[in-house]
């Protein structure tokens, strides 16, 4: 039996789409759930090798569901990432015209990403969210719902035609998609990654949020999402999630983890992966002082010092 990866399902979501972007997905047995805590749940019990899941989208943010799963629960890692540019389509059953349209479904995190269309073409319409685009469009197909803003690509896999494409209200849109697994060693450096951290503060004093990102400021790394999370401990009691540019392995990173580590209640460590929008020639150079080099020129002089030999 080969290994399996869970994602977001049913069959026909842009999970499945940009998991299929992955070279081993093809030796892999790719099973959908209908959720993204089930997929992450089959891999915390072992029914799968890793989830693909989405995390991120260029018009909202963070996708709170998965951050709030991997915030929460026994401890998973990131091992990859991947970039997928996001369209709608209008699916409905065969017949239908705009003017049949009453209701319409998709993924909560669809509806910032048409609300201007909605408003300018359907605007009396009811919207009703559904566990992922594709799943929206099978309830279409089966009577519940007039339409659903999917993946054109779905309408085929449910019976439906794409009465409207191309929808989107912001140029360029993309969705960011993780690779999840159970905690492991991280992949080696490649010159463009990406470190995802959880942080939890002692307590709630004024300056405290500033005191975290001093940790990386000091170290010359630059914060990629910085969203804040309620830790259902009651109002204004918040974790931090953080990705910052970098590896674990690199000096200045694993300084602030340090750093992080000791003045944070808790951190939780997520993993550090190949980012997906640069390669290595697209890093930025890192600040004066901050290169690996500098660091361990630095720890050498204190040595010396510390030696009389200075």
């Amino acid at each position: 039996m080969p290994a399996s990866y869970a994602y977001l399902g049913p069959e026909g979501t842009f999970t499945e789409v940009a998991l299929r972007t992955l070279p081993e997905a093809a030796t892999r047995e790719l099973i959908p759930y209908v959720s993204v805590q089930s997929a992450l749940d089959a891999v915390r019990t072992g029914e799968a090798e890793a989830a693909f899941v989405p995390i991120e989208n260029s018009v909202e943010g963070g996708i709170t569901t998965t951050l709030d799963e991997l915030v929460a629960g026994t401890p998973l890692m990131i091992y990859r990432e991947v970039l997928l540019s996001i369209t709608f389509a209008l699916l409905v059953r065969p017949g239908t015209q705009l003017s049949d349209i009453k209701t319409v479904t998709a993924h909560p995190a669809a509806q910032p990403q048409v609300r201007n269309w909605l408003r300018a073409n359907l605007p009396d319409v009811t919207w009703e969210s559904a566990a992922s685009n594709a799943d929206g469009a099978r309830l279409v197909q089966e009577g519940r719902y007039d339409a659903a803003f999917a993946g054109e690509f779905a309408a085929a896999r449910y019976g439906l035609v794409p009465l409207e494409t191309g929808i989107h209200d912001a140029e360029n849109a993309q969705t960011r998609f993780v690779l999840v697994g159970r905690p492991a060693r991280p992949a080696a450096p490649t010159g463009a990654d990406k470190t995802s951290v959880v942080l939890w503060q002692r307590d709630d004093h004024p300056g405290g949020l500033r005191d975290l990102l001093g940790e990386f400021a000091t170290r010359g790394i630059n914060l990629m999402l910085l969203q804040s999370r309620p830790t259902g401990a009651g109002i204004g009691n918040y974790c931090f999630c953080v990705d910052a540019e970098g590896h674990i392995s690199d000096r200045r990173m694993a300084e602030a983890l340090m750093g992080l580590k000791r003045i944070c209640l808790q951190v939780r460590y997520l993993g550090s992966y190949p980012r997906a929008d640069v390669g290595p020639d697209g890093v930025r150079p890192t600040p004066p002082g901050t290169s690996d080099a500098e660091f361990v020129s630095a720890a050498d002089w204190v040595a010396r010092c510390q030696d009389g030999r200075f």
